[in-house]
């Protein structure tokens, strides 16, 4: 297996922070030039200028991708600025649980407009330019990684809203793998179990009882999953993960 993505475009969503930020910190180290895609342009910024200050290319676009347009121009830009698009790396998420009969209605709205609407519309605009890669790219190959939950397998009291973006975002993959298997565009999906990012932080979650869902582990690292869309995307052109779950050791759902 190659490590040389070199000559190649990769768009990360959600880049600013956990997953994301670990995916373009990993996939700029193979050689790939990254278009860093999120809301916070402040924490951008900084991680951009990690990327050139390493040797790498980085293109800094501050971007809400629940727009329809604003995915689209993110993606136009990423291609127009770097030339092509190679892999897209979903990483853009939320989880607001608690129970669902206190939940306001705006929670759930967010998770579907983040965890899917965003990841339907910047995958919408890539596709014409993950194609055109794939049939001259030197890999021979494009790739989509979008980053699900083991929350898209099972299903848990007080995550109703989280459970269903992610099972929609696992079955959309899988269609799309076998939409596109023929045509030289890779489509994968990797489902982590708990991970210490911000996801984990994003309110007070007075409701959500995460221990009981996931029991009392030592969560993976942000670079656990980054390690492993890097493994993915690095593969030669024979070779489709098309799924990859990711628990700590300690986790049992």
């Amino acid at each position: 297996m190659t490590e040389n993505l070199t000559g190649t475009v990769a768009l990360i969503s959600g880049a600013s922070s956990g997953i994301g930020r670990a995916t373009a910190r990993r996939l700029a180290g193979a050689g790939a030039a990254v278009a860093l895609v999120a809301r916070r342009a402040d924490r951008l910024d900084q991680l951009a200028t990690e990327v050139r200050a390493a040797g790498g290319t980085a293109l800094v676009i501050a971007a809400d991708l629940t727009d329809a347009d604003a995915a689209t121009t993110a993606v136009e830009r990423t291609v127009t600025e770097l030339g092509r698009l190679d892999t897209l790396v979903n990483a853009a998420g939320v989880m607001l649980n608690g129970a669902s009969d206190e939940a306001p209605l705006t929670e759930w709205d967010r998770m579907v407009d983040i965890n899917l609407r965003g990841l339907m519309y910047v995958t919408k605009a890539a596709l014409p330019h993950l194609l055109a890669a794939a049939k001259n790219s030197p890999r021979s190959v494009a790739d989509v990684v979008n980053i699900s939950s083991v929350a898209g397998r099972f299903a848990a009291p007080t995550m109703a809203l989280y459970n269903a973006t992610k099972f929609a975002v696992t079955g959309a993959t899988e269609a799309w793998r076998q939409e596109y298997t023929t045509r030289n565009l890779r489509f994968s999906v990797i489902e982590p179990g708990r991970t210490e990012t911000e996801l984990f932080d994003q309110k007070d979650n007075s409701g959500a009882d995460f221990t009981g869902a996931f029991g009392k582990v030592e969560g993976l690292h942000a670079e656990d999953i980054a390690d492993a869309i890097g493994y993915i995307v690095t593969n030669p052109r024979r070779v489709a993960v098309n799924e990859i779950v990711i628990r700590p050791t300690d986790q049992q759902p």
